[in-house]
């Protein structure tokens, strides 16, 4: 899939965000365990926002929280539900972080990372992730994997899948959302295949989930020649 795609995805959250919003009230289990267990951080990142319940768990453990999501009406949300005076929300790409190398000590990137089309920018969004995290940073990395038992797939398979998934607006609409289902063999071997240093992967609740640190010095040399 190509850019157009990605335009798409990101016009589907647009459009869907307000409902989307409602049926999101709780951060998860697995990113409240991560945070509880991180160190403290100057600067948290939650990738793929959405309306902020993990930005806002993020906020327990770092003085500042950058906030980004490509949905600019879900960002609004998120400012409502926030009201945190660190907290910094920001419209953007996962393959294009708008922050300094080295800059973020704890991140989340869940439930998004599968929204983005095409293997290459999949990986990209993870290297910047890499390039972002301090070299002591700590982030959760998580994507719906073919584990979940609402997919006919076979778990231990290579490669997963593209697919969409209707969501149905209160009045009826439907409106298809993009999906990379991850077989966990190969949300591994992406992570491999990033700049980041994988501290740990696992499968929990139908999503593949990997507890990761930022770019080795010469990493990025030695994947990249």
């Amino acid at each position: 899939m190509d850019n157009a795609d990605a335009r798409d995805v990101r016009e589907t959250y647009e459009t869907i965000a307000d409902h989307f919003a409602k049926t999101r009230a709780h951060p998860w289990p697995e990113v409240e365990t991560f945070v509880e267990r991180a160190e403290s951080a100057a600067v948290g990142l939650d990738v793929g926002c959405g309306n902020g319940r993990h930005a806002a768990v993020l906020a327990e453990r770092a003085d500042r929280v950058v906030a980004l999501d490509a949905s600019r009406n879900l960002l609004e949300v998120a400012r409502e539900r926030l009201g945190e005076p660190g907290a910094r929300l920001v419209q953007g790409d996962a393959t294009r972080l708008p922050l300094r190398t080295d800059s973020v000590g704890l991140a989340v990137y869940v439930a998004t990372l599968h929204h983005l089309p095409g293997r290459e920018r999949r990986i990209e969004s993870l290297n910047e992730l890499a390039r972002v995290l301090r070299a002591d940073g700590s982030a959760l990395v998580s994507a719906w994997s073919t584990a979940h038992d609402r997919f006919d797939a076979d778990p231990d398979a290579a490669r997963g899948f593209d697919t969409t998934i209707d969501w149905t607006l209160p009045d009826g609409d439907v409106v298809p959302r993009f999906y990379h289902i991850y077989a966990p063999a190969e949300f591994e071997a992406d992570l491999e295949a990033s700049e980041l240093q994988v501290e740990s992967v696992r499968v929990s609740s139908g999503n593949c989930y990997a507890e990761v640190r930022g770019q080795r010095e010469g990493e990025s040399e030695r994947k990249h020649p």
